[in-house]
């Protein structure tokens, strides 16, 4: 059974990812710095020292690689491309500035965007971390960084990833990212999209 290393995994489980990981044929691996949330494996996304190289065949990442300084970055990607095995493919999903910009530039700086599991969303919490979560003291939800697709691309080639594609959801606020190790031809990486984003 392929395993996916779950990253920042938090509360979230396998159920909660999108599409084929969601199949039965997966085997969920949990990665988080949190050790309340019981990860099979606790560290930093920037020292994943805990994870062998080339051990997982697929790793996933929701909403974490914001939460990093803009330098740390190509850090983060090079242990996420460092883990997976060469066949392996790497699905990460986070927020879209280039989006959020347009509401911004519109004078929707606070207005909810979307109400999430968590409350009203602004652009403010989507350009710096959702405020109501950091004003209770959780400031590790502070954002870092951010990306618009072609930023999100050029971390992913200077990390190393032999291939890889951003698709933007512009409706959704986000952008999702899959990268692989090794050379895939364009119709392979089509399908990683199809079985394992929301785009």
């Amino acid at each position: 059974m392929p395993n996916v290393l779950h990253v920042g995994c938090g509360s979230s489980t396998i159920a909660q990812m999108p599409g084929d990981f969601r199949d039965g044929s997966w085997r969920e691996l949990r990665f988080d710095i949190d050790p309340t949330y019981n990860p099979d494996f606790i560290g930093t996304m920037l020292d994943m020292n805990a994870v062998a190289s080339d051990s997982v065949d697929a790793l996933y990442s929701s909403h974490n690689i914001e939460h990093v300084f803009a330098h740390e970055v190509d850090v983060v990607l090079r242990e996420f491309r460092r883990v997976i095995k060469p066949e392996g493919f790497v699905t990460i999903t986070c927020p879209d500035l280039e989006s959020v910009a347009r509401h911004i530039a519109d004078g929707r700086l606070e207005d909810p965007l979307y109400v999430s599991p968590s409350g009203p969303i602004s652009a403010l919490d989507i350009f710096y971390g959702h405020g109501a979560a950091i004003a209770r003291g959780e400031t590790y939800m502070a954002h870092r960084t951010g990306f618009t697709a072609k930023t999100l691309g050029e971390h992913a080639r200077r990390a190393g990833f032999a291939t890889f594609g951003v698709r933007a959801r512009p409706k959704n606020f986000d952008l999702w990212m899959v990268a692989t190790k090794t050379p895939v031809a364009r119709d392979t990486l089509l399908d990683l999209f199809r079985r394992y984003t929301r785009s």
